[in-house]
């Protein structure tokens, strides 16, 4: 059976009756040209999808009936912090926390930060992530947050992982990752900008309860730590 085109409904927007709007309902009947009839797959980025049927197409809206639903298992442990950049491989980043089955990615302020970190999620972020997930068939879409302010603020906010790291290029070389260590359950994995931490800003990790961990010898940019962070994460998982 040929793969089935893929959808997104959120999930405050997954009851009956089912209807799909804006961008999604133009990718639907104008780029893809379904028809009414065809079978399609929606999910809502939170383990959910379903098998609906295409009952009417406006120049606007879609609407739907389901057929089939199931709710897929949330297995994924890694969470990402990463200090804020002006990059243009955020976008990269997004797309690849997809692919790699990451449970969230929290942009802060650091003190070497580039530019100010935005208050809210954009749009533009979550559409990143609803492409790659239609690409890969990934039912979870990792949380998106923002921590604007001080690093105080983000340590208030890490208080509820279980196991906080921190990657840092001064750590001791004994302190390399061991095995299964990025897939432990609730993990907090803190990657600072490219200009990465300040003395201070180290001390204030450590003494909050955060591991200082090396990534190896190199000085990785922060989208190769982000990768290998995931990748390690990810396959650490399958080997469980």
């Amino acid at each position: 059976m040929a793969r089935l085109n893929s959808f997104y409904l959120s999930p405050e927007n997954w009851n009956s009756p089912f209807m799909l709007e804006g961008g999604e309902a133009k990718h639907l009947g104008k780029v893809l040209r379904t028809r009414v009839g065809d079978t399609v797959r929606l999910f809502d980025g939170c383990g959910r999808e379903g098998l609906f049927t295409v009952t009417e197409i406006t120049k606007s809206t879609v609407q739907l009936d389901l057929t089939e639903e199931k709710t897929i298992q949330d297995t994924r442990n890694i969470t990402l912090a990463i200090g804020w950049n002006k990059s243009s491989r955020r976008n990269w980043i997004l797309e690849k926390s997809v692919e790699l089955q990451t449970r969230g990615l929290i942009f802060f302020q650091s003190e070497f930060s580039q530019g100010k970190v935005p208050a809210e999620i954009k749009e533009s972020w979550t559409e990143k992530l609803v492409a790659a997930s239609k690409q890969c068939g990934n039912q979870w879409l990792p949380e998106l947050s923002t921590i604007s302010g001080s690093l105080e603020k983000f340590i208030e906010h890490s208080a509820q992982y279980k196991n906080k790291l921190f990657l840092w290029e001064k750590a001791d070389n004994d302190k390399v990752p061991e095995n299964s260590v990025f897939a432990a359950e609730s993990t907090l994995a803190v990657i600072g900008p490219e200009g990465g931490f300040s003395l201070r800003e180290a001390e204030l990790l450590i003494k909050n309860g955060f591991t200082p961990l090396s990534l190896g010898q190199s000085i990785l940019r922060w989208e190769t730590a982000a990768l290998l962070c995931m990748g390690a994460a990810y396959l650490e998982k399958q080997k469980a």
